[in-house]
């Protein structure tokens, strides 16, 4: 999701006043849950967050957590309202569902006074079939004047620097089958219609008004329909905050003009992630290697091999090198520092220094060790299992330094 919501609950939320509260299971505009009372904790805070393409951003919100019967988090409500120099006030509502631990459902909704919108609905079920078959869709719309083009390949300067709003609409759908002992073979499709506007950030120059001898493909509006194949192979212990195990993915994605997009292009993909616990997982050594490459002739710039932000190099904002491929690797240790419970809520607080190194190029051949980032940084994370995960990423890169806030690991 793209609004910042809740980390600051378990990292100031000793400072703050909370309450645990039981209320009759048919009060919930939710289904009618097990128990015939139900465990609410609410937390009352103040938002302040930063990014590198966005800025300073504060506000309030308020964080419902509602427990099933076995103390666990089943659902999350988080309202909030915001300010932005860029964008004005934006009010959200976030919502993310756990009725199993194989199905979920989050809702994001947000607008802001200026440009700013996003609309997002995500599901992930993997009960049909008698437990074989997992499904997962995304429904999105959204706006974001914030967004920052710099041209193309790795020695793309910040004096290129420039801003623009990123407007889509699409969906993406993928089925899993097992096939083999840990392996799934998975289909995708995916679609978006994508428009390029002035940007909200207006002390950044316009990206059309800058690259106007040498166009940008994809700069005036472009879409994509795609069809993907993967084969993936998993161990991990959990999907979403898991703590033992490998999981290596291997995709191809075809996108063509007869089915609608705008260039005919095709994706390659290749990643491995580890973990590896010590010490009654108290320390988790986790490590994820990957190549991804792009192939086509005018491909849109967003269709590209992309690096930069919170899930990849963390020492820059998001889509800061954009090429027709890429290496990453990122590793990180996660060191559970304690145990706590506030408010009822029981978290385990989290230390995460993190090294991320990673290029892009036109090719693989093509790679140079000068052309790779080293990005050092630190992360502090708050996870409350089985479902949820707060944290804060200060990665440092060339431009400075940049900082990350956010839900779940970064990979």
């Amino acid at each position: 999701m793209r609004s910042t919501i809740f980390i600051l609950i378990m990292l100031v939320a000793a400072s703050l006043t909370g309450c645990t509260s039981y209320l009759p299971s048919g009060k919930f505009p939710l289904p009618p849950m097990a128990q015939e009372n139900v465990k609410v904790v609410t937390i009352p805070l103040p938002v302040i967050a930063s990014s590198p393409n966005e800025g300073i951003t504060y506000g309030g919100l308020t964080a419902f957590l509602i427990y099933d019967k076995k103390d666990e988090v089943c659902a999350m409500v988080v309202p909030q309202v915001n300010y932005n120099d860029n964008f004005g006030t934006t009010a959200t509502v976030y919502g993310a569902f756990y009725p199993s631990a194989q199905r979920s459902l989050e809702v994001n909704l947000a607008k802001a006074t200026k440009i700013n919108e996003d609309y997002e609905l995500k599901l992930r079920d993997q009960t049909l079939m008698a437990g074989k078959l997992e499904l997962n869709a995304f429904l999105f719309g959204y706006r974001d004047g914030s967004a920052r083009f710099f041209g193309f390949q790795s020695r793309s300067a910040i004096t290129n620097e420039t801003n623009y709003t990123d407007q889509e609409i699409g969906f993406s759908a993928s089925a899993g089958y097992p096939v083999f002992a840990n392996t799934q073979l998975v289909f995708g499709e995916r679609f978006k219609d994508v428009e390029i506007g002035r940007g909200a950030v207006k002390s950044v120059p316009f990206l059309r008004d800058v690259f106007t001898n040498r166009p940008v493909p994809g700069s005036d509006g472009f879409s994509a329909h795609a069809q993907m194949l993967s084969m993936v192979y998993s161990t991990l212990d959990s999907l979403i905050i898991p703590t033992t195990g490998i999981r290596a993915k291997a995709s191809v994605e075809a996108s063509v003009r007869a089915l609608g997009s705008s260039a005919d292009y095709r994706h390659y993909e290749a990643e491995v992630k580890g973990y590896y616990p010590l010490v009654d997982s108290r320390f988790i050594s986790v490590a994820r290697v990957g190549y991804n490459q792009t192939l086509g002739e005018h491909v849109p710039f967003l269709e590209r091999s992309i690096l930069g932000g919170e899930t990849t190099l963390r020492g820059y904002g998001r889509n800061r090198f954009i090429d027709n491929s890429y290496l990453l690797c990122n590793l990180e240790e996660r060191i559970r520092l304690f145990r706590w419970e506030i408010f009822g809520v029981r978290a385990d607080w989290e230390l995460a220094p993190f090294i991320d190194l990673g290029s892009v190029m036109r090719s693989l051949d093509e790679v140079e060790t000068r052309s790779f980032e080293f990005n050092p940084g630190i992360g502090f994370r708050a996870v409350i299992s089985p479902n949820i995960i707060g944290r804060i990423d200060v990665g440092v890169g060339h431009d400075g330094p940049a900082v990350f806030v956010g839900l779940g690991y970064p990979f």
